[in-house]
C-alpha cells in the first residue's frame, strides 16, 4: 500500500519561514505530478504549488514569490519552502500525488495533512 506522509508544520510568527516535506512510500513504479494544497477553516481547499514529473512548477497567486516547491525523485519526496509567512497562510497543508503502480495503473493519493499556523 502506498502512503504520503507530510511533516514540518508548526507555529511561526508573521514574516517567518517553514519547510514542509512530503514523502511517498510503498510499491511505486513512478511518481508523476505532486502538489501541495491548503485548507483554512471555513474555506475551500486551494492549490498552493505543484510540480510535474519533469520538474515544471506552478504556484497559487497568493504564494507566488514567497513559496518554493522542489522534488527529490531519489527519495520519492517533495518539499515546500514557505517564506515571508502571513496569517492568511494558516491552514492544514495537504500533499497529493499521482503515481503509477507496478501494473502501470495510475492512482491519486492524499496525505493526512500538516497544520501551519502563522501568528500576527
Amino acid at each position: 500500500q502506498v502512503h504520503l506522509v507530510e511533516s514540518g508544520g508548526g507555529l511561526v510568527q508573521t514574516g517567518g519561514s517553514l519547510r514542509l516535506s512530503c514523502a511517498a512510500s510503498g510499491m511505486i513504479f513512478s511518481l508523476n505530478d505532486m502538489n501541495w494544497y491548503r485548507q483554512a477553516p471555513g474555506k475551500q481547499r486551494e492549490l498552493v504549488a505543484g510540480i510535474t514529473g519533469g520538474g515544471t512548477t506552478v504556484y497559487g497567486m497568493a504564494v507566488k514569490g514567497r513559496f518554493t516547491i522542489s522534488r527529490d525523485d531519489a527519495k520519492n519526496a517533495i518539499d515546500l519552502q514557505l517564506n515571508d509567512l502571513k496569517p492568511d497562510d494558516s491552514g492544514v497543508y495537504y500533499c497529493n500525488a499521482d503515481y503509477a503502480d507496478s501494473l502501470r495503473e495510475v492512482h491519486h493519493l492524499w496525505g493526512q495533512g500538516t497544520q501551519v499556523t502563522v501568528s500576527s
